[in-house]
């Protein structure tokens, strides 16, 4: 009878473990790992990925690179490193070019949480 008790007390949460967390932004960084400014926002998407592992998705093309270039058309850059900020409905909300330091992309991050 115990073990009945534990375990539909455990079951909510093992549901809630199996669900699917779905970001509130996914944020698209648009680069090169030879591009220095590009180089610097790799330390940024980790801080971003170190603060916000559930509210954030983090996505990085290469768009020097074969498999990387046909972003750079889709979300027609002009320079790298651009940021492109989508909501949770995969809509652009914000869009930046150039390095974007930490303290400044949060801001941007927390007009969809």
């Amino acid at each position: 009878m115990k073990k009945l008790k534990y375990i539909l007390l455990l079951l909510p949460f093992i549901i809630s473990c199996n669900k699917e967390v779905k970001p509130k932004v996914t944020f698209i960084e648009l680069g090169s790992v030879k591009c220095i400014p590009c180089q610097k926002m790799q330390k940024v998407i980790a801080q971003v990925n170190e603060k916000y592992p559930e509210k954030v998705k983090t996505v990085f093309y290469d768009v020097w690179t074969k498999e990387g270039e046909p972003y750079a058309d889709k979300y027609q850059i002009n320079l790298i490193p651009t940021q492109v900020f989508l909501d949770e409905n995969g809509k652009e909300y914000f869009r930046h070019e150039g390095y974007f330091p930490f303290e400044e992309l949060k801001k941007v991050l927390h007009q969809k949480f």
